[in-house]
């Protein structure tokens, strides 16, 4: 696995796709995090840079409309993050070694799926 330390040059904003249901009860427990599976199966989140996101999207979650995308403030993550390309895809992805609070997650945005099942780059996120 090709692993890169967090740098200047990486981006301080990352994305992670989450089932909306899933954030909000993070939300709503009041225990200040999110915690997605894969950090137990992994030791880490998967997340994506703006660039990135699409690739996950429509590789893994074809064909979902119960999704977000949350837009998370590295530099209010206390986990280390590391850019890894643990696929060997050239394409180092952020991921997240630790839950993500609450707090850091400074945008959700709605991600549906086309009719057809793929996914688009929100509008929003075409404004960066």
């Amino acid at each position: 696995m090709n692993t890169q330390k967090m740098s200047d040059t990486e981006p301080r904003y990352v994305l992670h796709i989450a089932p909306l249901n899933r954030w909000e009860r993070a939300v709503a427990d009041g225990q200040g995090d999110y915690i997605d599976p894969s950090l137990e199966a992994e030791r880490f989140i998967h997340c994506s840079t703006h660039e990135q996101v699409l690739i996950p999207a429509n590789e893994r979650f074809a064909g979902r409309d119960d999704l977000v995308l949350l837009l998370i403030d590295l530099e209010l993550v206390p986990a280390r993050t590391l850019f890894e390309d643990c696929y060997e895809t050239g394409q180092p992805f952020p991921h997240i070694y630790g839950p993500i609070p609450v707090a850091a997650v400074v945008k959700v945005i709605p991600f549906p799926c086309h009719t057809n099942g793929t996914f688009s780059l929100p509008e929003i996120l075409h404004e960066r």
